[in-house]
């Protein structure tokens, strides 16, 4: 590992998108997967209201990545639960409206908030062919995404 890597590395993340249903739990499990405990992982949503994505579950599974046990949640159910959003150093979000749900947050606390432009591969797609393929294209965009933010994984790194 390289100290610039090493350094650069936040020691919390917290990953949102719309629904906390494909891209942002999909980004926390690849992280733990890749990192480990290098740094803490959370992800949430601007919008609770869907179960976690079947297709998203597949495609996870397919690199070894698991993702059936994750439970969605929104912003403001991580609030009444307690959690500390004060408590990150980043906050990735990998849609437009995490992203501005993430920066009318900074009025209350200091976060440094980065957008990742991730695509949203519901609806895409006829066949479970090309659904499957399209939720591969979003996977692998949010795998470039996190090697290129913060390294090469980790050797060893996998989460239970």
């Amino acid at each position: 590992m390289g100290d610039a890597v090493d350094k650069a590395l936040p020691s919390s993340v917290l990953f949102c998108c719309d629904h906390n249903a494909v891209r942002s739990p999909m980004a926390e499990a690849l992280a733990k997967q890749m990192y480990g405990q290098r740094f803490f992982v959370q992800s949430v949503g601007v919008r609770n209201d869907l179960e976690t994505d079947g297709f998203a579950i597949a495609v996870c599974a397919e690199i070894g990545v698991p993702l059936e046990r994750h439970q969605a949640r929104s912003f403001d159910e991580m609030e009444e639960w307690g959690d500390d959003l004060s408590g990150f150093d980043l906050v990735v979000a990998l849609s437009p409206a995490s992203q501005r749900r993430a920066l009318e947050l900074t009025r209350y606390f200091h976060l440094d908030v980065e957008y990742w432009p991730i695509m949203d591969p519901t609806g895409i797609g006829e066949t479970r062919d090309d659904k499957l393929a399209a939720y591969r294209q979003t996977r692998d965009q949010i795998r470039r995404h996190l090697v290129a933010r913060f390294g090469p994984p980790q050797a060893g790194a996998v989460s239970a």
